[in-house]
């Protein structure tokens, strides 16, 4: 059988999303066999599963940088989040204290069954934000898209903004370049300088700005550097964005 089904069938993850993760991740061994293809054709053998995941997918891993990187308090919170799909950022937010998240995706039957039967998460599949209408305040909204650049989404957020909440935002320079380079991989330092600053005066003529600038803690999907970035209404003086890019290429 499917290696991600039988872990499901027989109750060592709850969806397929959250084993294919964790298969992934190399978190899952079969007699001591480290197995990192979701695929994988499973018929006997002792089954192991070593440092899961924190949150129902690497997402939320991501957030969680944000977090400690920008030393933010999602206690008691409400939260939009954009781009929820399985539902890291959601289950992150939870985790550290949210009272309420809107999960918001274009997508379906995406999220997270523990996430969809949590009184704390409304759930919106098959939405665009530009649909939305939510009447709650929004303390934070949290964004991980891809496929699309931010600045496609900006104008429909707008409408949640306020002059006390925040947004926290992964910048993916493989979808803010305009075309696909390299099967979506950008390394170049200084193509993500010139992406991060077309970004940054986007969002200041729109009247927001970014008050603070990191790097995701994990790679995108393909080994991408993804950064993270806490923008608000409030500008609160320059950001050194040579300065974090640098940073990012360092760490590789």
């Amino acid at each position: 059988m499917r290696f991600d089904k039988y872990l499901v069938e027989n109750n060592y993850f709850t969806s397929r999303t959250r084993a294919q993760n964790e298969i992934k991740e190399g978190n899952v061994y079969v007699s001591d066999k480290q197995i990192t293809n979701p695929s994988f054709d499973y018929k006997d053998g002792e089954i192991k599963i070593v440092n899961p995941l924190k949150y129902v997918s690497r997402g939320g891993l991501k957030l969680e940088g944000a977090i400690k990187a920008f030393s933010l308090d999602f206690k008691d919170k409400t939260v939009l989040d954009i781009g929820a799909s399985t539902g890291g950022f959601t289950d992150c937010a939870l985790q550290h204290g949210a009272k309420r998240v809107y999960a918001v995706d274009v997508g379906s039957l995406q999220l997270s069954e523990i996430l969809k039967n949590d009184p704390r998460v409304i759930s919106m599949e098959n939405t665009n934000i530009l649909d939305t209408n939510i009447t709650d305040q929004i303390d934070y909204i949290v964004m991980d898209v891809s496929f699309v650049s931010i600045k496609h989404l900006i104008p429909a957020l707008k409408k949640y903004f306020t002059n006390s909440n925040q947004l926290v935002c992964l910048i993916k320079p493989q979808f803010e370049a305009g075309k696909m380079i390299n099967k979506g991989i950008i390394k170049d330092s200084a193509t993500h300088v010139k992406i991060l600053r077309e970004v940054y005066q986007y969002l200041n003529e729109e009247g927001l700005y970014i008050n603070k600038l990191s790097y995701s803690p994990i790679k995108g999907g393909s080994g991408n550097i993804e950064y993270l970035a806490l923008i608000s209404m409030e500008d609160k003086g320059h950001i050194d964005i040579n300065a974090v890019v640098e940073a990012s290429h360092r760490k590789e």
